[in-house]
C-alpha cells in the first residue's frame, strides 16, 4: 500500500493533480487557501484584490510582528468593500480548481486559512473530509484532526485550544495521526525563514505520548527546523510545503 500525502497546497492546483501519481490514496492536510505568497508577493487574493505594493507592505509588517499595524493597513484597503463576499468569491474560484484536481479516493482535513463551510459545495464522492475523525485505510486507521489555533494572525480556521483538544480525544489510538498544525515541540514548530514559533497542539503532545501512533503527520510550518524526529516509538514528520516543492510525502506498507 502506497499513501500520498501533501500539506499547505496554497494554490498549486498544477502540482495537486499529480501528486496521487503512482499512490493508492491521496492525504491533503489542509490550507488549499492562496491568500498571500510570502515568497511571491504578487500571487493570491490579497495581490489580485489590492496590488503587488500593499502586498509588499503587509508582508513586512506582519514579518516584523507589527500586526495591529498590519491590520490598519487591511482595514484601510478594505474600506468601502464587501471583504466577506469578496474573499468568499475569490475561494470559490480556487476551490473549484482543487477539488476538481484530487484523485479518488482522497482524504482530507481542513488547514487554518481555510472555510470549512464551502468544502461541501466542493468535494465530490471521491474525497471525504474528515475533522476529528478517522477512517481506515488498508488496514491502518488514520485519525484527522483540522485547522489551527488561535493566534494574532486570525486566520479563518483559528479554534480554542479546549475545542481541538476535543478533536484529539475524540480519535482514541490510531496508526496515523494526521493533523494540519505540528505537535508543541519546539524543532517543529519554529519557522527558520519567518523567525518565529508558529502555534502546536499540546493535546497533539499528550496524545503522542499517550497512544503512541507509528506515525504523527503534519504541515502548517513551511520552514521548519526539525522536518522529522521520533517521539518514542512515533515517527513525526512535516509532510512539507506543497505550494513550494509539488512533492508528496509517501508512506508504505
Amino acid at each position: 500500500m502506497r499513501v500520498h500525502v501533501v500539506s499547505d497546497v496554497h494554490g498549486n492546483t498544477e502540482g495537486l493533480a499529480k501528486a496521487g501519481d503512482g499512490a493508492d490514496a491521496l492525504v491533503c492536510l489542509g490550507d488549499l487557501v492562496l491568500f498571500l505568497d510570502y515568497a511571491d508577493h504578487s500571487r493570491g487574493i490579497f495581490p489580485d484584490l489590492f496590488g503587488v505594493e500593499n502586498a509588499h507592505r503587509i508582508v513586512a509588517l506582519r514579518t516584523a510582528r507589527r500586526f495591529e499595524e498590519a491590520r490598519e493597513l487591511g482595514r484601510s484597503l478594505w474600506a468601502g468593500l464587501d471583504r466577506e463576499a469578496a474573499i468568499e468569491a475569490a475561494v470559490r474560484r480556487q476551490y473549484a480548481e482543487m477539488f476538481a484536481a484530487f484523485p479518488t479516493p482522497t482524504y482530507a482535513t481542513y488547514g487554518n486559512v481555510d472555510m470549512p463551510d464551502l468544502w461541501p459545495q466542493y468535494a465530490g464522492p471521491g474525497t471525504t473530509v474528515l475533522d476529528g475523525q478517522r477512517v481506515e485505510i488498508a488496514g491502518r486507521v488514520f485519525g484527522f484532526v483540522g485547522g489551527g489555533l488561535r493566534t494574532a494572525m486570525r486566520t479563518p480556521y483559528e479554534i480554542s485550544d479546549e475545542e481541538y483538544a476535543a478533536k484529539v480525544e475524540a480519535l482514541g489510538e490510531v496508526d496515523v495521526l494526521c493533523s494540519h498544525i505540528p505537535p508543541e515541540v519546539p524543532e517543529l514548530v519554529y519557522d527558520t525563514v519567518a523567525r518565529r514559533f508558529e502555534r502546536g497542539s499540546r493535546a497533539l503532545l499528550a496524545a503522542i505520548h499517550k497512544t503512541r501512533p507509528r506515525y504523527s503527520l503534519f504541515g502548517h510550518v513551511h520552514q521548519p527546523l526539525a522536518r522529522r524526529m521520533r517521539i518514542g516509538r512515533t515517527e513525526c514528520v512535516n509532510v512539507g510545503h506543497f505550494a513550494a516543492t509539488s512533492r508528496p510525502f509517501a508512506l508504505e506498507w
